[in-house]
């Protein structure tokens, strides 16, 4: 069973900047797929970022494009999410998220909250305007 364990959310202003970070608890990015999802309250969880597991693609929501990266250090088994140009509406609880896609499947499937297995508790981002 893999963990995932989010942690670097907090309290920011508009136009700052965060990184968040998922610790799984075994060399799981050597072989998962690894996103972020978010969601905040009354709305559903929504697509943020991914990558695939060899790190040779990365997929982003609109919304996010050129202001968050995602990305990965496989020797501290760790995914980072940098945050950026933060607004208002990013403000939610951010997920990381691990499964076993694979390479040949479709951007969509990337981007689907089904297709992950795995999952971690979650870390809030608050941003203040």
């Amino acid at each position: 069973q893999v963990q995932l364990v989010e942690s670097g959310g907090g309290l920011v202003q508009a136009g700052g900047s965060l990184r968040l970070s998922c610790a799984a608890s075994d060399r799981s990015l050597d072989r998962y797929a690894m996103a972020w999802f978010r969601q905040a309250p009354a709305k559903e969880r929504e697509f943020v970022a991914a990558m695939k597991w060899d790190g040779s693609s990365t997929y982003y929501a609109d919304s996010v494009k050129g202001r968050f990266t995602i990305s990965k250090d496989p020797a501290k088994n760790t995914v980072y999410l940098r945050v950026s140009s933060l607004k208002p509406e990013d403000a939610a609880v951010y997920y990381c998220a691990g499964g076993a896609l694979s390479p040949f499947e479709g951007s969509i499937s990337y981007t689907t909250a089904t297709k992950y297995t795995y999952w971690g508790q979650g870390t809030q981002v608050t941003v203040a305007s």
